[in-house]
């Protein structure tokens, strides 16, 4: 099992120049994604922002249709918006990455209709891994930590998506012209 932590000779490497600039909002890498993406009905519609460094922000609210329990947020769709927000640092390194490993831990209640205020930053690189943790607030940015998370993401070739994609999502995609514009953006990389 792969630890979420870095081991010792993992580094934090720069920003990548092609990284989107600091302030600016990253999009959705699909627009049906469940986390991200503003064409899902019952998605999170997470947006996040890059951050000064090797850091990325987001907010989202949780909605009726987000509950576990009576008026509280699932424990699973907590963790998607954790792996979600993780995920997006791989924009900031200007490679397409995969979640290897998450480990998620809840610290506080989340009630529907909270504002959650979610960031996320790179803890090192080590050849293809990247590791990352990530921190959920309620009450605004340095609110009372409600989740918390690590992860370890993989770095993957663009091929990974077609290869392993449902064939007629996978064609919607590379019909469109300006996501596909996104994808090739990565191709120089691993």
């Amino acid at each position: 099992m792969s630890p979420t932590t870095p081991p010792p000779e993992a580094v934090l490497p720069p920003r990548a120049p092609e990284a989107p600039a600091p302030g600016t909002r990253i999009g959705s890498h699909y627009e049906h994604c469940f986390a991200c993406g503003p064409q899902h009905p019952s998605g999170l519609r997470i947006d996040a922002v890059a951050g000064e460094g090797l850091d990325v922000s987001a907010e989202f609210t949780v909605r009726s249709e987000h509950q576990g329990g009576p008026g509280l947020a699932h424990g699973g769709l907590l963790t998607t918006a954790m792996d979600e927000i993780l995920g997006t640092l791989n924009w900031l390194l200007h490679a397409p990455g995969v979640t290897g490993r998450l480990e998620t831990d809840f610290l506080a209640p989340v009630p529907v209709d909270t504002l959650l205020h979610l960031r996320a930053w790179v803890t090192g690189v080590h050849g293809r891994k990247v590791y990352g943790a990530a921190e959920a607030r309620i009450g605004g940015p340095d609110g009372q930590v409600a989740v918390r998370a690590q992860a370890l993401f993989i770095q993957v070739k663009l091929e990974h998506f077609t290869k392993h994609g449902r064939p007629e999502d996978i064609e919607k995609v590379l019909d469109d012209p300006d996501l596909m514009k996104r994808a090739r953006a990565f191709e120089v990389n691993p």
